[in-house]
C-alpha cells in the first residue's frame, strides 16, 4: 500500500499480539502492541514469536492431545499461529475499546520485534495515536537507519531504547550486530528533543559487571531528554511461548537481586535515575 493517498486505509501490518493493561511499557495504564519482525537475533530473546517477518505456528508439543485434527484448527493449544494481518484503524478499534483505562498518564506503546521493521505501519499508526490525542510511545532497539527511525521518533512521545552492551563487538556476539548505529541513533534522538527511557536487560554472564552497566550509565548521563536509565532482569519467558521454526533463545540465570543492586549503584554514580525492573534505586 501506498504511504500517502487514498490507500493508505487499506495499508496493513503484521500484528503478532495486544497487551491490554499494561503496567511496564511506559507510564500509565496502556495497550501495548507487538508488531512482528526483528532484525536482531539476541541469544536471551523475551519475545522470539516476534522475530519473523512473516505469520507463523508456534508450537507446544506438550499441550498436544494427538486428535488428529492439525489442519482444522488446533484446540488444544499446541500449534497457535502468530501474527494477523490488520490495517491501521483496525488496530485503532481495538486501541479505542481500552482507552477508558488509559486515564491521564496512559497511551499506547508499540513494541516487537522491532517496530521499525514495520515502519511505514508504525509510522501511521502512531500519528492516528497522536490524532485522537492518545500519548505514544515505542520500544526499540534503535539499531536500523535513522532515515528509517527518523520519521517513527517524530511521531513518539516517549521512546524505551535498548542499549544491550557497551563494548560493540560483545553486542554482535550476543545480538549479531554491532551497536555504534544505536549510540548513534539514541543521541540523535536525544538531540531532536524526543524523551528517552534508556533499558538494559541484565543477563548473566553477558552484561552483568560493572564495567558494563557503568559505561552504559555514563553514556546516558550526557543524554539531555533522559527519563531515567532501567536494568531489567533476564527472565526466560522466551522459552514458554512456544517452539518458533525461525529462532530459539538460549537459557541463562536469573541475575540475582544482591546483583541488581550492585549494578544499579555503579550506575547511579553518573548522577542519573536509575530503576530496577520499574523501582527505583
Amino acid at each position: 500500500s501506498e504511504i500517502y493517498g487514498r490507500k493508505v486505509k487499506t495499508m496493513k501490518g503484521l500484528i503478532a499480539d495486544f497487551q491490554r493493561f499494561s503496567l511496564h511499557d511506559g507510564p500509565g495504564i496502556r495497550m501495548t502492541v507487538f508488531l512482528k519482525g526483528c532484525n536482531m537475533r539476541c541469544s536471551w530473546c523475551h519475545n522470539p514469536e516476534t522475530i519473523h517477518t512473516q505469520a507463523e505456528y508456534l508450537l507446544k508439543p506438550e499441550n498436544c492431545i494427538h486428535c488428529g485434527q492439525c489442519d482444522e484448527g488446533c484446540f488444544a493449544g499446541a500449534r497457535v499461529l502468530c501474527g494477523t494481518q490488520m490495517t491501521v484503524e483496525e488496530v485503532m478499534e481495538e486501541i479505542r475499546k481500552e482507552r477508558p483505562y488509559f486515564g491521564e498518564d496512559g497511551g499506547v506503546t508499540l513494541s516487537g520485534g522491532e517496530p521499525g521493521m514495520q515502519a511505514a505501519f508504525a509510522q501511521k499508526l502512531l500519528a492516528a495515536c497522536r490524532a485522537e490525542g492518545i500519548h505514544t510511545a515505542m520500544e526499540t532497539n534503535m539499531s536500523l537507519p535513522q532515515e528509517v527511525l527518523r520519521p517513527l521518533w517524530e511521531q513518539t512521545d516517549l521512546l524505551l531504547a535498548d542499549l544491550k552492551l557497551w563494548n560493540s563487538s560483545a553486542h554482535k556476539r550476543w545480538t549479531g550486530i554491532g551497536n555504534e548505529r544505536i549510540k548513534d541513533n539514541i543521541l540523535s534522538s536525544s538531540a531532536a528533543g524526543v524523551p528517552l527511557i534508556l533499558h538494559t536487560p541484565v543477563v548473566a554472564g553477558v552484561n552483568d559487571n560493572e564495567e558494563e552497566i557503568g559505561a552504559i550509565a555514563r553514556f546516558a548521563s550526557t543524554l539531555d531528554h533522559l527519563w531515567f536509565y532501567e536494568l531489567l532482569p533476564y527472565h526466560p519467558l522466551g522459552l514458554s511461548k512456544g517452539k518458533s521454526q525461525y529462532f530459539t533463545p538460549k537459557a541463562f540465570e536469573k541475575p540475582s537481586a544482591e546483583r541488581l543492586e550492585a549494578l544499579a549503584a555503579a550506575a547511579a554514580k553518573s548522577g542519573i535515575e536509575v530503576r530496577i525492573a520499574g523501582k527505583r534505586f
